[in-house]
């Protein structure tokens, strides 16, 4: 019984990385170029999220080959800074935009990059493992309306439901210090 219990609780933790049905990562990523920091441009609700203007998230390479992320948000309910570090993985190969991310270890998320300015890597669509976690980030606070418009008629398309985007506030002045 004791291994049944264990295998049903690996299956589950491993579904938490699994992608959405029908979205496939970027190929030929290339971490380097997605490392740095990005600005969430939009999101779908999650209570981890709720109420935070000017988000950040920074990937960087540690020393193990996996990624070090740092999410920052400022919480207007609460009038401070928050941040969350969790560190990222590759699911398969390192040229396939599937990882999978953990702030809680042993628990991890899927982070699946389905839509990437290939070219200069300046805007980004990421899924988590169900179509009810999307992101549109991008390298800047603005992103052009054209680029934002067509990004969301994208994940429209893929079964995302983009009438609840909250699209995040990056300007004005906020009470606590950043840094």
């Amino acid at each position: 019984m004791q291994k049944v219990l264990i295998i049903i609780a690996m299956l589950a933790l491993s579904a938490c990385s699994s992608k959405p049905e029908g979205i496939e990562p970027v190929q030929n990523f290339n971490l380097d170029k997605y490392l740095g920091t990005w600005y969430e441009i939009a999101r779908l609700d999650h209570s981890f999220e709720r109420g935070m203007s000017h988000v950040t998230a920074t990937y960087a390479l540690r020393d193990d080959g996996k990624v070090s992320v740092l999410n920052k948000g400022f919480s207007e309910q609460d009038h401070q800074w928050f941040e969350a570090e969790g560190v990222a993985q590759f699911v398969g190969e390192p040229n396939v935009a599937h990882l999978k991310v953990s702030f809680f270890r042993p628990f991890y998320g899927a982070y699946v990059v389905f839509a990437l300015d290939e070219k200069d890597y300046q805007y980004a669509l990421v899924a988590g493992p169900n179509r009810d976690y999307l992101w549109l980030l991008a390298r800047s606070p603005e992103l052009s309306h054209a680029i934002r418009t067509d990004l969301v008629h994208q994940a429209k398309a893929l079964g995302f439901d983009t009438s609840e985007l909250i699209f995040v506030e990056h300007h004005g002045d906020v009470i606590a210090s950043k840094e």
